[in-house]
């Protein structure tokens, strides 16, 4: 397999995003209409206190993913209230269409005083093809628990001979690398089962993606696709510290394979996602999204600073 790179086909400095942010799109996440696809992501705008608050907005692209037809104009979903665990953003909100309905399985962020946030996966159904979101409760349906102590998040969902599935990251701590440094976090991919999207079975808290860069390697945004008769996963994965200012520690695209669903062989070299040489990608590629449309399958991904300016495309070849 051949990632073909079509470059950057969103920057959201090019646009009036919604509630006046100026920056960012990340994990866009699609829903496929005949005639145009819808990309889902997260924008973030400062409080009053100068913190990040994290909105899901749209954006809608002709088929070929190559014009852009609409910005949404509003947030999709409302934050959560005051103490819930989505009061301080949503991201990433990944889409699902269920019979007549649109579910929504949102990552909710909250912070925290001794570290810098928590997380839990929650779910909202549209009832409009996706404008407009609705939580079905004010809490989690995922979230920490005995051997998952934190940082539950990042849902990837699909339905699969009438069973969801859904890969998801969990936090195993934090850590302090040096003294004087912040607490980073350490996370990685587990797996769920549903009968109705609602009510989760965690498959026995493990870990199913093996680590490359050690036993702190961090692991986020599952994205699983069916190709002939195996399953294939792309996620990003970093070093656990320093990541953010040093290239080559920072995010990159991760992929596993599996024939059962249950038990994953890592290979990130096949297909192996090139960083560019010079701009928007070329000191980060992190959060994809892999979809099938019109017999093609295509990745949709961020580069530097988390997404900060956009998102791109990359079209898988089978060689």
């Amino acid at each position: 397999m051949e990632w073909i790179k079509h470059g950057q086909i969103f920057n959201p400095l090019d646009h009036q995003l919604p509630n006046g942010a100026k920056y960012y799109a990340q994990s866009p996440q699609t829903l496929v209409f005949k005639d145009f696809i819808r990309i889902y992501f997260s924008t973030r705008v400062v409080d009053d206190k100068g913190k990040y608050l994290s909105n899901i907005v749209f954006v809608d692209m002709d088929n070929n993913l190559s014009k852009i037809l609409r910005v949404s104009d509003k947030a999709v979903i409302t934050l959560g209230d005051l103490g819930c665990f989505d009061e301080h953003g949503i991201f990433p909100m990944n889409i699902l269409r269920v019979k007549d309905s649109v579910y929504g399985f949102t990552c909710g962020w909250s912070r925290r005083s001794s570290v810098s946030v928590e997380t839990g996966i929650g779910v909202a159904v549209s009832h409009d093809d996706g404008l407009s979101f609705q939580r079905i409760g004010a809490g989690p349906v995922l979230t920490a628990s005995l051997k998952e102590p934190c940082l539950v998040g990042d849902g990837f969902v699909k339905l699969i001979d009438n069973t969801f599935h859904m890969w998801y990251i969990f936090g195993t701590g934090w850590k302090r690398y040096s003294p004087q440094a912040d607490p980073d976090r350490i996370y990685k991919i587990g797996h769920a089962t549903s009968e109705d999207g609602l009510i989760w079975i965690k498959s026995e808290s493990r870990q199913i993606i093996p680590d490359r860069l050690g036993p702190d390697e961090c692991q986020a945004l599952p994205s699983v696709i069916e190709i002939g008769a195996k399953y294939h996963m792309f996620f990003c994965y970093r070093e656990p510290y320093n990541f953010r200012t040093e290239v080559g520690r920072g995010y990159r695209i991760g992929h596993a394979w599996s024939n059962d669903l249950e038990h994953w062989i890592r290979n990130d070299d096949d297909p192996h996602l090139e960083r560019s040489d010079h701009g928007w990608d070329s000191e980060m590629q992190c959060y994809p999204h892999v979809f099938r449309h019109q017999s093609k399958i295509y990745l949709l991904y961020n580069g530097n600073e988390f997404g900060r300016y956009g998102f791109g495309l990359a079209e898988l070849q089978l060689i």
